[in-house]
Parts: structure tokens; sequence; C-alpha cells
């Protein structure tokens, strides 16, 4: 496995919700993790379990701005995210692999396990999400940003192009659709 892949691998296990299995892998965790992951790791070595969940649940359960669904931050909340999911699944069959996830594909710790195998595909290609993550969470001032930092770092770049959309994302925000909410007009009138 090289080091990226083992760096995905944590980080994919770090981004997840800290559950008692988390609990019990932190060792493991602690010793084979990339250097990178060994700050959060030994925050979350340090906080009490119902401490670090109730964190978790602060920083991504109730902010969009801090979503885990990498499709989220290019589509919003729009039909046109649907598509981006099933894109999702068809590059994980594209690699021979099947999501049967409990989470949606584009989930951060699933595109990260994905990526351990298969490489960064999906994480090139949604990298001004990812940026605007790591953004957010270093502004938010909480240990998972060096995780998504660490993530970050593992990709070419960046180049200007990344950097400038992450920055035009930042500013305006994912797209919104307001479906139904705008009057249709009756057939046969003229547009107004």
């Amino acid at each position: 496995m090289t080091r990226h892949a083992v760096l995905y691998q944590a980080a994919a296990l770090c981004l997840a919700y800290p559950d008692d299995e988390f609990r019990t892998r932190l060792p493991l965790l602690r010793a084979a993790a990339p250097a990178e992951l060994h700050g959060f790791l030994e925050y979350a070595s340090a906080a009490g379990p119902h401490e670090l969940a109730a964190h978790y649940v602060q920083v991504f359960d109730f902010k969009n701005r801090h979503s885990l669904y990498l499709s989220w931050w290019r589509e919003g909340d729009t039909r046109r995210r649907g598509m981006a999911l099933v894109r999702f699944k068809e590059v994980y069959r594209e690699h021979g692999m099947e999501f049967t996830g409990e989470e949606l594909p584009d989930f951060l710790p699933a595109v990260l396990e994905f990526s351990a195998h298969a490489g960064p595909v999906l994480l090139e290609e949604h990298r001004s999400g990812l940026e605007l993550l790591r953004i957010a969470l270093a502004d938010h001032g909480t240990p998972y940003a060096a995780v998504v930092e660490a993530v970050c770092a593992t990709l070419p770049g960046p180049s200007p192009k990344d950097r400038a959309e992450a920055l035009a994302l930042a500013r305006s925000g994912p797209p919104r659709e307001d479906v139904g909410l705008q009057p249709f007009a009756l057939i046969g009138e003229p547009d107004s």
C-alpha cells in the first residue's frame, strides 16, 4: 500500500462518526497513520468518547458549510446532485467496486476508502469542494481541518484553476434551486 493509500484509509476512519469501533481502532491508527494525522489522533485520544462525538455532530451535522458530501459543494441541493451521485457510483464500478454503504456514495470517508484502493480520481474531480471544506473547517478551528488538509496535500496542484474555482464557489455558495416556487404561466399566455 502506498503512503497516500495509507493516508486516505486513515483519513476515512478519522472523518467517520467516532463510534466505539473508532475508539477501538485508535491505537492502531496512531501507530500506522502518517505524521500529518498525528495531531488529530492525539486530540481524538485525549477527548472523551462523548466529547468527541458531540464535537463531530456540532461540526458536521448542523452546518452545510462543513458538508462531508462532496457533490453538495458543486451541486448544492439541486436535482443535478442526483446525477452527480450516479457519477460516483459509475466511477466505483469502473474500478471494480460496488458501493453498498449506508451513506451516499459521495460521503468523504467512503470516497477516501475508495481512493485508498483505486487512487484519487474522485478526490481530484472534487478538489474545489475539498478545498472549501478545508477552509471552512480551519475557520471553524476544529482539529478535523488537519485531516482534510492532509488529504488535499496529496493531490496535484493547487493549480490556479482549482484555487479560483474554490474561491468563486466560496463567495457564491453552492447552487440553489427554487423548484415549484416560481409561478407558471398559463398555456397560451404571453411570457412577461
